[in-house]
């Protein structure tokens, strides 16, 4: 991370001035300060860092614009210094109302994807804020940037079998077991759903399996959907649809950003981890609209569109994450477009039948400035996925509500865990904001950690 968080300041350690949008008069500047910041029209607008200058030219300090409120990523704002600071030493000069989530801020503003080409962020030194926990905000940076490069790999470089060995480097980092069935054996196993969907590709389907924690913990379960590339199939996408489809593995880089968390934290928990890992490809052996799959737990699926894969994959992994009767299952996935026309880009929408999950997560998401939604499982809905020669189709015909029926196809699959909750996640900024550049971007993980280690840490 260009960004270091030091436990003391060094003798250069220049001071960052946090300032209140409106309150710069109550800010208690220096005066040359403060004269420096209104001839430069510096009123504390969210995320604009103004570096102060000493008398002999050289940079005496900055001041970091702060917002007058608590709404959306207004708790990361501080991420806006690692992209604006001169590199060097530095330490805030006054409190921040939510120290630890101003650190991760911070952290997360320091990264650049820079496999193929750019530059690393400005290398900063920066004293960790007063009342933050410092170990945590690395920790949780540094699962969100591994999430970040995961979804901002192409496929060229990051197909089904490169995601399976991302996934056994953190296993081998966490001392966790690992294992895969891959290509035909999913049939053997019974996946047929994630056999069907990844057979067209030369990059062999398979179910990434991981787990950690002692046997007798809690049960948590994280399922991803790992489409590495989504064509469409031969539903075939426009090509204006398939720019963002390296993406469509955000799920997967997710529940892997967040099982490093818990990992990392080593929360009392049996974690397991479900990757089906595919790419959604056109050959002649693609599977075909009007085609009958067999599901991994009994009911039929008629295929309606070629292009709502992610649900079938997902289905057989919740099936099999659901034997175990897990006290919490989580899955998430870049499911659906209709998710982005109800919530946009920055909420992470997410549906559960349970209500006291449901405030647990809303809660969290707060604390975590970790955006997300509740969505309805509206039951009247399931009866639009009828088929009349399957179980199910695994679209419905009138377009409408598009998110909600993934969410309630999804839940046929689930019976036996204790809770459960479904995150159709967007994975990537379209923009840049102060905690981060343009591209691949880790959602409701943050919050999620928040409640996880609220439940079982330490």
């Amino acid at each position: 991370m260009p960004v270091q968080l030091v436990d003391a300041p060094s003798a250069t350690s220049k001071p960052i001035h946090p300032v209140v949008k409106g309150r710069l008069d109550e800010a208690g500047l220096p005066a040359a300060a403060l004269t420096w910041a209104k001839a430069n029209d510096f009123a504390g607008q969210p995320g604009r860092v103004l570096v102060l200058p000493g008398a002999d030219g050289s940079v005496a300090g900055a001041l970091l614009g702060l917002p007058d409120g608590d709404v959306g990523f207004a708790r990361l704002v501080a991420g806006a210094l690692a992209r604006d600071l001169p590199e060097g030493d530095w330490h805030f000069a006054g409190p921040l109302a939510h120290p630890t989530q101003a650190a991760v801020g911070l952290l997360l503003g320091g990264y650049r994807f820079t496999r193929y080409s750019g530059k690393p962020g400005n290398a900063l030194r920066v004293v960790v804020p007063e009342g933050a926990d410092g170990i945590r905000a690395h920790r949780i940076a540094q699962a969100v940037y591994m999430t970040r490069d995961l979804v901002n790999t192409p496929t060229s470089d990051f197909g089904p079998a490169a995601l399976e060995e991302a996934a056994k480097s953190l296993a081998q980092r966490h001392h966790a077991s690992i294992t895969s069935i891959v290509g035909d054996d999913l049939l053997a196993r019974n996946f047929p759903m994630i056999h069907a969907v990844g057979r067209a590709s030369p990059d062999a389907p398979r179910l990434i399996d991981m787990t950690w924690g002692p046997a007798d913990a809690p049960k948590v379960t994280l399922v991803g959907k790992g489409v590495c590339f989504d064509t469409g199939g031969l539903d075939i996408k426009p090509s204006s649809s398939m720019l963002l489809m390296k993406k469509d593995m955000g799920g997967a880089a997710n529940v892997l950003g967040l099982a490093d968390m818990i990992m990392g934290a080593g929360l009392k928990v049996r974690l397991r981890v479900l990757i089906p890992a595919v790419e959604n490809a056109i050959a002649g052996n693609a599977f075909r609209p009007g085609d009958v799959l067999r599901s991994r737990k009994g009911p039929t699926v008629e295929i309606g569109n070629t292009d709502a894969e992610g649900r079938l994959v997902l289905a057989d992994a919740l099936a099999l994450a659901d034997e175990e009767a897990p006290e919490l299952m989580i899955d998430m996935a870049t499911l659906t477009g209709a998710a982005r026309v109800a919530v946009g880009p920055d909420i992470a929408p997410f549906y559960t039948a349970d209500d006291s999950l449901a405030a647990e997560i809303a809660a969290a998401a707060i604390e975590a400035g970790d955006p997300v939604w509740r969505m309805p499982l509206w039951a009247p809905y399931d009866e639009k996925l009828a088929s009349k020669v399957a179980d199910l189709n695994n679209v419905t015909s009138d377009g409408f509500a598009g998110s909600i029926t993934a969410a309630l196809f999804l839940q046929r699959f689930v019976e036996k865990a204790k809770a459960w909750s479904h995150f159709d996640i967007f994975a990537w900024n379209p923009a840049a904001r102060a905690h981060g550049p343009a591209g691949g971007e880790a959602q409701a993980i943050r919050a999620l950690e928040h409640l996880l280690t609220a439940r079982y840490g330490s």
